[in-house]
Parts: C-alpha cells; structure tokens; sequence
C-alpha cells in the first residue's frame, strides 16, 4: 500500500484495543477508504456491508440481508426497519468466534434514506448494546463527508462523543503519487508527474486509470476526451455522489470555478442567479470545505465579513476550464492545444492550486517547518485612479517576524522574471506593506518549476521553491 501508515497505524490500535471502538473514516470519493480497510483487515472482518447509491429503504435493508447471510446468519424473516436490522447484526456478533469483532459499514450515508430513522437506530445498536462489549470494533465510512460531520460527528444526540477514533483520508501528495507511479512502472518525468498532479489531483483510482506506455498527454486525452474516457463524466458522479441534493454545490462550484482568486458570500450571489445568502448557503460553504473542494481564508486586516471562498480541487479546476462548455468532438483535444494560450494559462492555475495543497513542502523547503506560521491570501482593489487592484494567493506569516509573499510560476524551464514582472513584485509587496502597516520583515518567495534563471531581475528575490521541493517527502 502507498501511503497511509498513520491511519493503517490508527486501524490497528482501534484493532488491539480492550475497549470497545467507534471508528469514522472519511474522504471524497475515489480517496482509497474502503480499500484502506479492507487491505488493513484482509480476512479478519467479521461483518461488511456497503450502502446503495440512491435506493430505497426497501432496497437498503435487501441489500443488508445479503450482507448478513454473507457472514453466516440465516435470516428467516426479513426486517421492516433498521431498529430490526441492527438486531440481525447483534445476532452476527454474538454467534461470532472471533476474538475482535470486527464491523466494518461502507457508505453508511446512503443508507439514511428519507424517513428511514437510520440514525436513531445506529445510537440504539451503538448505545444500547455495542458500546457494553468490549470485543466490537464498529467502522463506518462514507464518501458524503458532510454527512459523516453532520449526523455523528455533531450529531446532538445519542451518538455525540461517541465516535472513539477519527481518520480523514486525504489524497495522495505528489510525493506519494510518485511513489505510485513508480511502484507501476509509468515511467514519467517528474514535469509529467506534477501536470498529471495539475489534472487528476492526489486521487488514487484516477492514477489507477493510467496506462503503461502512454504520456501524460496521451493519457488525458484517453480518459477525458476520448468517447468511452472513464473520467468522462466523472464531475457529475462526483458531486452526486457526494451530496443528496448535489445542485447548490455545484451552483457554488460554478461560480468560483469563474474566479481565480475566490470570492467573498457576496460577490457569489451577486454572480449567480441561483444563489441566495441565508443559512443554506452556509450549510453548502460549510460541506464543501469539509469535502476538500474550496477553502475559506481571511485576508490580514479585513472582517470576517470578508471571507474569501476559492475552489482549490485540481480535478474540478480542469473540468471548468476543459470540459464544462467543450462542445468539440475531437478524442486528442488535450495534445491539440497543448501550448495554448488556454493551455497556459490553465497551466499557471492550476500550479497555484497544487502549490496550496503542499504547504508543509513549502515550509519544509525554506527552512521553517519548525516555526509556527498561518497561511494566508490578501488581496486590495484598486483605490484611486491610477492604481491597479493587487492579489496575493499566499502568504506564510511567521512567528519569526518574517512574512513570506509568494508567487506561484509553472514553467517547463528556468523561469525568466522580466523587468516588467519584477516591477509587478515589489509594487504587490509595497501595496501591501502600506495597506497593512506590517512591522515583519517582507520576503519576496518565488515557488516554480525548475527554479529562477539568475539575471539581472532576480535580485529582490529572497527565497526559492521548486517543484523538486514539493515532491519530496
């Protein structure tokens, strides 16, 4: 297995535990969860069960019939509610000869179907029963991050506090998906391994979906523009899969998909026609930043007003730029416009975002992961006639007294800083210095490729990052 040795290590203790233990697992889709346990487990799990994707109650307690009689129990009458259901998996773990009983519930979130009171029976099974016996380990999963943080993380009821052991599986760093590649003889580049990295983000199955003996290129175009691409359709999945009612996501999804630097609540429903600012928007801000697809910063000095909401998911970042309006039939449109304006630009976007997904790279990099530090951006429109507006995308402000501001620049060579692209430096620094009254010490950061081509405009430059950086472990 790549990766993952802090939550296998997490398992395993739950596992050798002499108490009984609630264990959430939880990530987006494709992350790897039910392949985490399953690999950690192997043959020791004494009942499995994974919910149905849009079914019915009726549907939902068929398939939880199956499971049973898959773990030995013949049932002889079938359940009318999950109350019922969990009183067949009680029957599964006292006939058990297991030492450590071992529950493991896949997808549990499209299981609480409307009206199904699925919740209250899992706090009746776990409350009433489980949590009395010290040989059961019950892990539960779920795709749906929000609901997992919703309904049992701050869930108000019988399930508050119970959940002994939290693992929230992220996606691969770039570090680990070189060791994937690697390990699955790819043969890329490291320059392929970050543009692959730009595209597919730190997904397992979609690396999985990589063919020996192609590029990248090649690669990208099989899986998104070819007719039968398996990641073809893959945005829609996604959020559906994700939320019951997935059209508010997307709406918000759309409307930073249209913003590089973010937007403020405000500026989102002055965009989108589809968006109103009340107490569902918050709910749909909040479950996309549980799930990994936006972040939600404050710029040094504005009100917590002004929050700024910036979609950071490589994977839906491509899809808007390449997907979502391509009305071309062409199966190699990826190698047709690589070198594009689009292409560039798409390019310098989507670095940004890999860049944000590493930052303890970054720190480790300058030499001050040993430093506390928060990670900011800042941005100022325009005040008077005559200025421009100025945007920052990263800021690492240091209890050293030093605020590192950092500019993100994806090149396939040394990049060049021109007079004009200096210029624009130390103008965002000097903007931000007076607009701030900051008493550190400012350092320009440069974080690219390859490195800076050391001329005659570099020499404001403090600190280095390079893309060698960020793939280190």
């Amino acid at each position: 297995m790549i990766g993952r040795e802090r939550e296998q290590k997490v398992l395993s203790e739950a596992y050798t535990s002499t108490n009984p233990e609630f264990v959430a697992v939880y990530g987006r889709r494709r992350v790897g969860k039910t392949y985490l346990v399953r690999e950690t487990f192997s043959n020791r799990l004494t009942f499995q069960h994974s919910g149905l994707a849009n079914s019915s109650m009726p549907d939902q307690l068929a398939a939880w019939v199956d499971s049973i009689g898959e773990a030995g129990l013949q049932v002889r009458r079938k359940p009318k509610n999950w109350l019922e259901a969990f009183g067949l998996l009680k029957e599964v773990i006292k006939s058990s000869k297991d030492k450590r009983k071992v529950i493991f519930i896949d997808e549990m979130p499209w299981m609480d179907t409307p009206r199904s009171k699925f919740v209250m029976a899992l706090e009746h099974f776990w409350n009433g029963w489980a949590s009395a016996r010290k040989d059961v380990l019950l892990i539960i999963c779920g795709s749906a991050t929000s609901w997992i943080v919703n309904n049992i993380f701050k869930n108000h009821g019988g399930l508050h506090n119970r959940v002994t052991r939290r693992i929230h599986l992220s996606p691969f760093t770039l570090h680990e998906c070189e060791q994937y590649v690697e390990q699955h003889h790819l043969d890329m580049s490291r320059y392929q391994l970050l543009l692959g990295y730009m595209v597919l983000g730190g997904i397992p199955f979609y690396w999985s979906q990589l063919q020996r003996g192609m590029s990248i290129d090649q690669n990208i175009d099989a899986l998104f523009f070819s007719e039968n691409g398996c990641l073809r359709y893959e945005f829609d999945e996604l959020y559906a899969s994700l939320f019951r009612h997935p059209e508010p996501y997307i709406d918000v999804i759309n409307a930073l998909g249209k913003k590089k630097g973010g937007m403020t609540r405000e500026q989102m429903v002055s965009t989108s026609r589809c968006l109103t600012d009340n107490g569902k928007l918050t709910r749909v801000l909040q479950d996309l930043e549980y799930s990994g697809f936006i972040r939600a910063y404050h710029s040094i000095g504005k009100r917590v007003r002004d929050t700024i909401y910036q979609l950071i998911d490589n994977f839906s970042v491509f899809y808007f730029v390449y997907l979502a309006n391509n009305k071309e039939n062409d199966p190699h449109f990826w190698t047709h416009h690589i070198d594009t304006p689009i292409y560039n630009s798409w390019c310098g976007l989507a670095f940004e975002r890999v860049c944000l997904l590493h930052i303890p790279q970054i720190k480790r990099a300058l030499g001050i992961d040993g430093i506390a530090a928060n990670v900011y951006a800042w941005q100022s429109k325009s005040q008077k006639e005559g200025t421009r507006g100025v945007q920052i995308d990263l800021l690492i402000d240091r209890a050293d007294h030093v605020i590192n501001i950092c500019e993100m620049k994806f090149s396939s060579r040394e990049y060049r800083l021109d007079k004009d692209e200096a210029e624009k430096l130390r103008y965002r620094k000097a903007r931000f210095s007076e607009e701030t009254n900051s008493r550190k010490a400012l350092h320009l950061t440069m974080i690219t490729t390859y490195g800076l081509l050391h001329n005659s405009h570099w020499g404001d430059i403090q600190k280095e990052v390079t893309a060698a950086d960020l793939i280190r472990d």
